[in-house]
């Protein structure tokens, strides 16, 4: 299975404001097996187990450290949420919340007050393969000053790692069901 950065998909309902963001990326992968019957929420749901073991220590070692600076960590809601979570928009998983929703796309992130992020799953034809599906993970970012620019440093290449990481675990995980 091949993940590739790729150009941001036009499609995505993020795309009309994408001059307005700070940062952005795109990572795409292909589903082969089983892929037409595959329902966004269920996208949406399988997101939140994807990430790597190391990511899942990386990321809590950051909710510790910014904790401290009063940024929002998710821990506070986080187990009632797995529990009752149904990738419905308004709904919150940690320190996600679905803003958006389509039948082929689920835009999370957050809005906090060093910076507002969104992840958008895009679930589409496959641009080369037509009778394949294609899952692109988007992350869009709006620094609010000029210290977030600082915090961003040491997280975007852990960002670049983990995503691509976190999208072939998505892709497994469908193709096994």
């Amino acid at each position: 299975m091949k993940i590739k950065k790729t150009e941001f998909p036009e499609k995505s309902v993020l795309s009309q404001g994408e001059k307005d963001f700070d940062y952005s990326d795109s990572f795409e992968g292909e589903l082969t097996h089983g892929s037409r019957n595959i329902d966004i929420s269920e996208i949406g749901k399988i997101f939140f187990t994807s990430g790597p073991k190391w990511g899942k220590k990386m990321f809590g070692f950051r909710n510790k450290a910014v904790r401290l600076l009063g940024l929002k960590t998710g821990y506070e809601t986080e187990s009632q949420q797995k529990r009752d979570f149904k990738c419905e928009v308004g709904e919150r998983m940690g320190i996600f919340k679905v803003f958006d929703k389509t039948n082929n796309e689920i835009v999370i992130g957050e809005d906090d007050k060093h910076l507002d992020f969104r992840v958008s799953l895009l679930f589409d034809e496959n641009k080369e393969h037509l009778d394949e599906k294609s899952l692109t993970i988007s992350t869009t970012v709006k620094f609010h000053n000029w210290l977030v620019v600082l915090y961003f440093l040491p997280v975007h290449p852990f960002h670049k790692l983990i995503v691509p990481a976190m999208l072939k675990n998505m892709i497994e995980q469908l193709e096994k069901r």
